[in-house]
């Protein structure tokens, strides 16, 4: 039982380590393609939100992208931050700038979507931060000056709805309005005024060829970068490559551990009904046969073991995973540990092919005893 145990442990561990080394990057597939849209397009060198840097020229941008008619829709975001003055504290949120018809960056939840241009629509976080409702008016503005306490782009705006955002971190306060509404508080600040987006959001056709229409959109608009799912994942592959390398090394090292735990076993095992064997062989036994009920033994402590582990693995993952999703500035969406049935049949069978190869020597050993010789030192013993 206590090898049994050993077995389910380290099989937790290795279900654990091989959804993290493949849950990470099929979360954010799915995360990415959530709301349909293949291709992001981002300022020349950058990811998406990765710096301050937009894209300008809106306008001239969108006509660019229709004259390709794999493109279906186009969804400009414009990104920024807003200050509240609520009580005498300032109460700050990040921002989005979109166009309700096309967006695809949160999810309605209760109320209104902004469909004029004096609404906001706000996260869970920032209505608590707030401490106002929907339907009330609120003073919010682009800029503050801390020293002089003075703010700037201000605008009267009505709470519409409640939103959750997609790509939005657990402790983010965030806030939508019309994209339009957004350039006109901008107005103010020389380096964010104008017809400008942090990030433009294309969907393509059904049908169409995503990698394609990322090549022509490339070579029509040299100072953007796009980005398809297929880049996307890479980039974020490259970037969390630090836990897929753990994930493989603790993976590998905790199916090493069940394979030495079940081997040390059977040997033991083994040794000890030596004498058993032995008779077994004198009175016409095969060796097939003993070395095959070895391995059975080895295989079934595997087994039980695996299948523990795999109850168990999935405990300890949805606890490991809360603990990492509070990592700041990550999507609430992102799994960490995702669970897919590849991923736990390729953990069992693992497992169950370590406990194949902990039987196979010490069942030839046994196999090979020298009958005479054995059954010798048994009646000695």
């Amino acid at each position: 039982m206590l090898a049994i145990l050993g077995v389910a442990i380290a099989s937790a561990m290795l279900l654990d380590m091989v959804m993290l080394a493949t849950g990470m990057r099929e979360s954010f597939r799915e995360l990415l393609l959530t709301r349909g849209f293949q291709l992001r397009l981002a300022p020349k060198g950058t990811l998406p939100f990765d710096t301050d840097a937009t894209i300008a020229d809106v306008s001239a941008v969108t006509q660019t992208l229709r004259r390709n008619p794999d493109i279906r829709e186009i969804s400009p975001v414009l990104g920024g931050s807003i200050h509240i003055p609520i009580g005498g504290r300032d109460v700050s949120a990040s921002v989005l700038g979109i166009d309700p018809s096309v967006q695809g960056d949160y999810e309605l939840q209760t109320g209104r979507d902004v469909l004029a241009t004096d609404a906001i629509a706000v996260n869970d976080r920032l209505l608590r931060e707030l401490g106002r409702r929907i339907g009330d008016t609120i003073r919010v503005a682009t800029g503050y000056d801390p020293q002089t306490r003075s703010y700037s782009g201000q605008r009267d705006l009505v709470i519409t709805g409640t939103v959750r955002f997609l790509y939005g971190a657990t402790d983010q306060s965030g806030a939508a309005v019309r994209r339009e509404t957004l350039q006109q508080m901008n107005a103010q600040s020389p380096t964010r005024a104008g017809d400008r987006a942090s990030l433009f959001m294309v969907r393509a056709r059904q049908g169409a060829d995503a990698e394609q229409v990322r090549r022509w959109i490339e070579a029509q608009l040299p100072n953007v970068s796009a980005l398809s799912i297929a880049t996307a994942i890479a980039e974020v592959d490259q970037r969390l490559s630090y836990f897929r390398q753990l994930a493989i090394i603790l993976g590998a090292v905790s199916l090493f551990v069940g394979f030495l735990l079940v081997t040390t076993l059977v040997t033991v095992s083994v040794n000890e009904r030596a004498g058993e064997i032995a008779v077994m062989r004198a009175i016409g036994v095969s060796r097939s046969h003993v070395v095959e009920q070895i391995v059975v033994e080895g295989l079934v402590i595997s087994l039980t073991g695996a299948l523990l582990g795999l109850a168990l693995g999935l405990v300890t993952a949805r606890y490991l995973n809360s603990i990492l999703a509070a990592f700041p500035g990550l999507p609430m969406a992102i799994d960490f540990f995702l669970f897919q049935p590849k991923a736990a049949w390729s953990a069992l069978g693992l497992v169950i092919a370590s406990g194949i190869g902990a039987g196979v020597y010490p069942a030839f050993r046994a196999a090979s005893l020298p009958i005479s010789q054995t059954l010798r030192r048994e009646a000695i013993a």
